[in-house]
């Protein structure tokens, strides 16, 4: 049987805007992962949009060993503690899981979850950041690239590029960084100290994030190959709304989604 994600108390919850699910504990992951029949060839790795090894990752926790199991996950997924939560694995990986035949698919978002909140708790240093190990002098020899926007595109577009030993430098028009996460996504299905973690992440791998900076604006994109960019990777989100032209969408009091959520009603992530 599909084990069930313990959730907040429906009489504490109506009292407060925390994370409403609270994921796995130890013996339930456990047990979820072992019901994974560790497919030959997995259906849910050609359901999921990164491709990540997911009989690989269950495999390991299976073995109690989740920081491992966390590796293996960031080999592909540089945003686990996020897609954990809200990724679509219902349409996605876990759409395609064979035990779908008897409607009881493996909870990949949940276990997934399980590795990167583990891995926050008991190894925040399990992943080596590049930056501790270069120089000045090594830092002028990488290529330069920007990244426009700091959304979930754009920031995993710049952690690949900083694997891959690239220097690179994202570009964010808000004062804060993470796009939709961190504007777009309420605190209780996605909390905002999460989506810090998983920055803290990708700055740790030589990432450099400057906020308040509308390329086209502040800088264009000629100026930014002036200043030695090779390459610019543009991320730049939903942007404005688009109406549908019916009759009352002018009234008083009624907003798009877009507008409701850059206009800052809901709090960004340092507030």
């Amino acid at each position: 049987m599909r084990n069930k994600v313990k959730q907040q108390d429906i009489r504490e919850r109506i009292k407060n805007f925390s994370e409403v699910s609270l994921g796995y504990s130890e013996p339930q992951e456990r047990l979820e992962a072992e019901r994974c029949l560790l497919c030959k060839e997995p259906l849910c790795v050609k359901g999921c949009p990164v491709g990540i090894d997911i009989p690989a990752f269950i495999r390991l926790l299976r073995e109690n060993k989740p920081q491992e199991a966390l590796r293996k996950i960031k080999e592909k997924n540089n945003l686990p503690a996020v897609c954990g939560r809200v990724c679509p694995q219902e349409d996605q990986c876990e759409g395609r899981c064979i035990l779908n035949k008897k409607n009881l698919p493996i909870n990949i978002g949940a276990l997934e979850r399980y590795a990167a909140d583990y891995g926050k708790v008991h190894s925040p240093q399990s992943i080596v950041h590049r930056e501790k190990k270069l120089s000045a002098v090594d830092r002028g020899r990488l290529t330069k690239v920007a990244v426009v926007g700091s959304g979930p595109a754009g920031l995993t577009a710049a952690a690949d590029l900083a694997k891959m030993g690239f220097l690179v430098t994202l570009f964010e028009s808000l004062h804060s960084a993470g796009g939709v996460l961190a504007y777009g996504i309420p605190e209780f299905r996605l909390p905002k100290k999460i989506v810090a973690e998983e920055l803290g992440y990708i700055q740790g791998l030589g990432v450099e994030i400057k906020t308040d900076i509308l390329i086209g604006k502040t800088f264009s994109l000629n100026e930014l190959f002036e200043k030695g960019y090779r390459a610019i990777f543009l991320g730049l989100g939903a942007g404005l709304p688009q109406f549908l032209g019916i009759p009352g969408e002018n009234l008083d009091r009624v907003y798009s989604a877009n507008e409701k959520i850059w206009a800052g009603c809901i709090p960004p992530m340092n507030s």
